[in-house]
């Protein structure tokens, strides 16, 4: 499905053709279109300069030449185009165009826009959190940018895959496995659990309890080792506590992935056990092929493409010196799964960017193995820290790292104090559940907005605020348009209203709100492609910012006809765009605040 084409397509378009026809050698170059903000232009190209010298002739000439050429298109734009200045090209779109283009968008479910990345399966890595631990800080990002992802890109109509890579095998798990069947009064159970202990926070105390044991007594990481193997080899009593373990933390997990709105459930999850059975034939096919070699006792992969500060090859550890395996064969035996058994033409791993030599390395070894064809596209998307207020890594007073249900909660205190700023008589129950939706929804939009590339500063105080670039303030524009539109004589009936007419003038701001409504399928798509979800976040500011002016200046209930009608579809098209792009973040768009 290609959807509506924008006005500025429209344009890109025209102004392509003709550049075709009149620079046959160059019908291949950039028409340049970009937003104008000169009053009364709408779009502008900058083709004419940048190809005048290849014309052998002045950028004016150039534009003129362009000009005429636009006119004998059949077809033909639906605006008036001019040449200004030293050679740009200036189109200003006729009222009627502007108002097709709103009903287009209405008319279609989708808003017109197009799904660019249909029959592209794509599997989406996030959060890859670890069994036994409790969701902190670090997982925040992944949780926040990966489920944002999953949604544009099913949006624009890829086939996505979610996958939650589960840390849920190794030593660790003999470790703490052994601990519990030594302690049986351990708490971790929930018949056994003090009030307000969760299981995982039990598990992740009786975590760091059993390394201490295990790195001060000998005797005891001994049998934590043998019962490694047991696990390894299928013992039913040590998979019976294994199994335990790993349900009461997806449940922990899903607790706090549901309280942040993501898609993921419990289904989503593939952990590193899945692979267990297969990395010893990863491993000796990657020796088999002179991959991996022996060094001090493990084996690497040596590329040379990855050296160190002395110039030597950075080793990719695929099994340890005591024969375990690493990381990295788990990595591998997970993309050659995906792409044999899962046939993914797309796979991406949010995950931090402290790990970008880790997956340069795996990506290339396994494109070496054969396991990684050429046709697959593979990327990290990598992404900063969560900072505090001050600029510092966010820790907690006593300098630990701070549980995600406690950023959490800190937000939704903050957006607390700011809805009983605002309305000290909303009654409490009410009052929560507004903080809660806010709190939530400001936390993730914050994340969102900041290039993923680039650290995230979390900072209650100034991301709750009704005004400004947060998310809160995107909730609230969402709920003023509803509320015109309850307003309405009767809004059950908009969609039956009378056809717009295409006569109705249209004034300054209705123009810059019909430009931004129209630009949505085009940022969606570019999500897609750059995978950076703060773009849609700086559209749908720009988009409240322009619905805001429009309100401010253009009366709509109190409009006389086809005045009114037109600018009450107006209203609807930015309140269901409003609500996509909120939807398209994971973020809800209430009707009331």
């Amino acid at each position: 499905m290609t959807g509506v084409a924008s006005l500025a397509q429209q344009v890109e378009q025209a102004v392509g053709t003709a550049i075709g026809a009149v620079l046959p050698e160059r019908r291949a170059a950039d028409p340049l279109i970009r937003r104008s903000d000169r009053p009364g232009v709408d779009v502008q190209s900058n083709a004419a300069l940048s190809l005048a010298g290849a014309a052998h002739r002045s950028p004016a000439q150039l534009a003129g030449r362009l000009v005429e050429q636009l006119a004998t298109e059949p077809g033909g734009l639906s605006a008036t185009v001019s040449v200004a200045g030293p050679g740009f090209l200036n189109v200003t779109f006729t009222d009627a165009a502007l108002w097709g283009q709103v009903a287009a968008r209405l008319a279609d479910d989708r808003l017109g826009v197009g799904t660019p990345q249909a029959g592209v399966r794509t599997v989406v890595d996030y959060p890859s959190v670890n069994v036994a631990k409790q969701l902190h800080v670090g997982h925040l990002r992944s949780t926040v940018i990966g489920d944002a992802l999953v949604r544009v890109l099913g949006f624009l109509g890829a086939e996505v895959i979610r996958e939650n890579h589960l840390g849920d095998w190794g030593t660790q798990f003999g470790m703490l496995i052994q601990y519990l069947l030594e302690h049986p009064e351990a708490p971790w159970q929930h018949e056994r659990l003090a009030a307000g202990t969760t299981a995982v926070a039990a598990l992740d105390e009786l975590y760091r309890v059993a390394r201490a044991a295990f790195d001060a007594d000998p005797a005891f990481a001994g049998r934590a080792r043998t019962r490694v193997v047991a696990l390894q080899s299928g013992d039913p009593d040590t998979l019976a506590v294994w199994r335990q373990i790993v349900a009461e933390s997806q449940h922990a997990f899903q607790q706090v992935f549901d309280r942040l709105g993501l898609l993921l459930t419990e289904a989503d999850a593939a952990g590193e056990s899945r692979y267990n059975d297969a990395l010893p034939g990863v491993v000796d096919e990657l020796v088999r092929q002179e991959i991996a070699v022996p060094s001090a006792g493990a084996l690497c992969v040596f590329d040379p493409a990855f050296t160190g500060r002395d110039g030597a090859p950075v080793p990719l550890i695929v099994r340890k010196s005591d024969g375990g395996f690493g990381y990295a064969a788990t990595d591998l035996a997970t993309i050659r799964d995906r792409v044999g058994r899962l046939h993914a033409d797309r796979v991406l791993y949010v995950v931090d960017a402290r790990q970008a030599l880790h997956f340069r390395q795996v990506f290339a070894a396994a494109r070496r193995a054969g396991w990684l064809p050429d046709t697959v596209d593979v990327e990290h998307i990598a992404f900063g820290t969560v900072l505090g207020a001050d600029g510092r890594p966010f820790r907690t007073r006593d300098g630990g790292t701070a549980l995600l249900t406690d950023l959490l909660d800190a937000a939704v205190r903050s957006a607390r104090r700011v809805v009983q700023a605002k309305n000290p008589a909303m009654p409490g129950t009410e009052a929560d559940r507004i903080a809660e939706l806010c709190g939530i929804a400001a936390v993730k939009y914050a994340d969102l907005a900041t290039s993923r590339q680039q650290d995230y500063r979390f900072d209650p105080d100034r991301m709750v605020a009704f005004t400004g670039n947060t998310g809160v303030y995107l909730l609230y524009a969402h709920t003023r348009v509803a509320a015109i539109l309850r307003r309405a004589a009767d809004p059950a009936k908009l969609a039956d209203a009378p056809a717009l007419d295409p006569a109705v003038p249209v004034s300054a701001a209705e123009r810059a709100l019909v430009l931004a409504l129209d630009g949505f399928g085009a940022v969606a798509a570019e999500v897609g492609e750059s995978l950076e979800p703060h773009r849609l976040c700086g559209y749908l500011y720009e988009l409240a910012r322009a619905f805001t002016a429009f309100y401010e200046s253009c009366p709509v209930l109190g409009s006389a006809e086809p005045v009114r009608t037109n600018r009450l579809a107006l209203c609807d098209l930015a309140r269901r765009t409003l609500a996509q792009g909120l939807s398209l973040l994971g973020l809800p768009a209430p009707d009331r605040l």
